[in-house]
């Protein structure tokens, strides 16, 4: 499921690549997302077929991946810093879960997650990963852990 800034939601399917251009393994959505800005191609599912459509990613506030391992296929995801983090959304949508900072110990705290140059970022809940455009995000707060 996608979720747009206008409130639309659809479903559908990314085209992704076999082989990533910028790491080993196959591509993700979040690659194609962060790749290059502007349009991509979404095959949206509708009444029993689909169609291929255009859709401008500044104004993808957020989706719910189907492959939820997709975020440990990153490189360094078992060394990154987790935070449990929950996220406000410019369309009034709250989602909590763990992100990853790819930071040097020292420099994995949220604001640095907050600060890094890619556009969108997994999130994982418990039983969805969500990649998300940081650009429609209002609140990022870290959660205290329950002792």
């Amino acid at each position: 499921m996608l979720m747009l800034s206008n409130g639309m939601s659809m479903r559908g399917h990314f085209f992704v690549a076999g082989n990533s251009r910028t790491h080993a393994g196959p591509e993700g959505v979040k690659d194609v997302l962060n790749a290059e800005n502007g349009f991509f191609p979404f095959d949206v599912e509708e009444g029993g077929g689909s169609r291929t459509v255009l859709l401008n990613r500044e104004h993808v506030v957020f989706l719910e991946l189907a492959d939820i391992g997709e975020a440990r296929r990153d490189p360094g995801y078992d060394v990154a810093t987790e935070r449990i983090v929950t996220v406000l959304f410019s369309n009034g949508v709250r989602l909590q879960g763990a992100v990853r900072v790819f930071r040097p110990q020292g420099r994995d705290r949220l604001s640095d997650f907050a600060r890094a140059q890619e556009t969108f970022r997994y999130l994982e809940a418990d039983n969805a990963t969500y990649v998300f455009n940081v650009r429609h995000v209002i609140e990022l707060a870290e959660e205290t852990p329950a002792s």
